[in-house]
């Protein structure tokens, strides 16, 4: 009677513990799921801060190793660092670079003007630019418009704030969050939820540190070579181009847009010479650059990380577009964990066990 009873507490045990562990599992992925069925751009956001929330932690604790403090002590020095250094290049550069804009700003109507009035001279464009609706495209915008301008304005500034915050805590205290997380799992597979997490934060801190120098070189490249060409505004549209690489593959054509249209006053000679420019640094980016950066750190195919920018584009819009691809080493991160080496693997390693067993016998 009694190894009856204790025997049914086994087994009620055994069932109960094995119970939580696909709960706790199904439970946050249906929360994830609905977080971003209802709120998507919030979630994204959320991701986002966390991105620059891993950023400033490796460059805090980077700093903090060489001065022998510690990592919180050495994000606060990062960011004091930084925020000196943007003061600096502000003063310094402010002028040229708001001057530029400026220009910018003034020169691309014109010029999309100048462009539609050559289009228009052809049957073909004319009937495109009917097709399209350019009308609504080129006109000026409306009073409508304008308010929806500024008050996007606002509540593009008011996200900024958000994300900056976001990364802060994060940065500052990461194991507080970290900690809250492991507490939604099933005490049995908070080890492995532990390596998941810590491989996935190493994995974007790669992915970022690689994309952050690819940045770099393209912003650089891009406005030394229109320079060297004559285009007029070569810094502010290298720094448009170091901004967009952000964004694989779709960046760059949006980059080259504006450097294109302030070319198309001067002729085809002029509009080839950009056009061979911004080619010419995205071929060195994409099969040199980018290559050598990232054969220690991630690398993604990039048919995969096209159709996650096509798919989460489409649907959300230019922030779905941004951050498509360190969602896309996430997951893979995240797929190789918990699917391919803790569950597919498994099957060769029972193999090699029972083969192992076999020469024992």
């Amino acid at each position: 009677m009694i190894e009856n009873t204790v025997g049914q507490r086994s087994s009620g045990s055994t069932t109960t513990r094995w119970g939580r562990r696909p709960i706790s599992i199904i439970l946050i992925f249906a929360v994830l799921l609905l977080l971003l069925i209802v709120i998507p751009q919030t979630l994204f956001m959320i991701f986002a801060g966390l991105l620059l929330a891993i950023l400033f932690r490796a460059c805090g604790t980077k700093i903090g190793s060489v001065l022998s403090i510690g990592p919180t002590w050495g994000v606060a020095a990062f960011l004091v660092a930084a925020l000196t250094v943007v003061l600096v290049a502000g003063v310094a550069g402010a002028p040229a670079v708001s001057a530029q804009i400026d220009e910018l700003w003034r020169q691309l109507p014109e010029t999309a003007g100048d462009l539609k009035s050559r289009v228009e001279e052809y049957t073909w464009g004319r009937y495109a630019l009917d097709r399209l609706g350019e009308a609504d495209l080129w006109s000026s915008a409306s009073g409508e418009t304008a308010t929806r301008a500024v008050g996007s304005l606002f509540g593009h500034f008011g996200n900024a704030v958000l994300l900056l915050f976001i990364a802060l805590y994060g940065a500052f205290d990461p194991g507080t969050y970290k900690r809250g997380f492991l507490k939604l799992i099933a005490p049995s597979l908070r080890p492995k939820a532990e390596t998941v997490l810590s491989h996935s934060v190493e994995t974007l801190k790669s992915w970022l540190s690689a994309q952050l120098i690819s940045m770099a070189v393209v912003g650089v490249l891009t406005g030394l070579g229109l320079w060297i060409i004559g285009i007029p505004l070569a810094l502010i549209l290298g720094l448009i181009a170091g901004l967009l690489a952000f964004i694989p593959n779709i960046g760059p054509v949006l980059a080259a847009t504006p450097g294109i249209l302030l070319a198309v006053p001067d002729g085809p000679n002029t509009i080839l010479q950009v056009l061979g420019v911004y080619l010419a640094v995205q071929t060195l980016e994409s099969y040199v650059i980018t290559p050598l950066i990232q054969k220690e750190k991630v690398s993604l195919p990039p048919l995969l990380v096209i159709c996650t920018q096509l798919g989460l584009g489409s649907v959300y819009g230019l922030m779905g577009l941004a951050i498509a691809t360190p969602l896309t080493a996430l997951i893979m991160q995240i797929i190789n964990d918990l699917y391919i080496d803790n569950y597919l693997e498994q099957e060769q390693r029972q193999l090699v066990h029972l083969q192992s067993e076999d020469r024992k016998i």
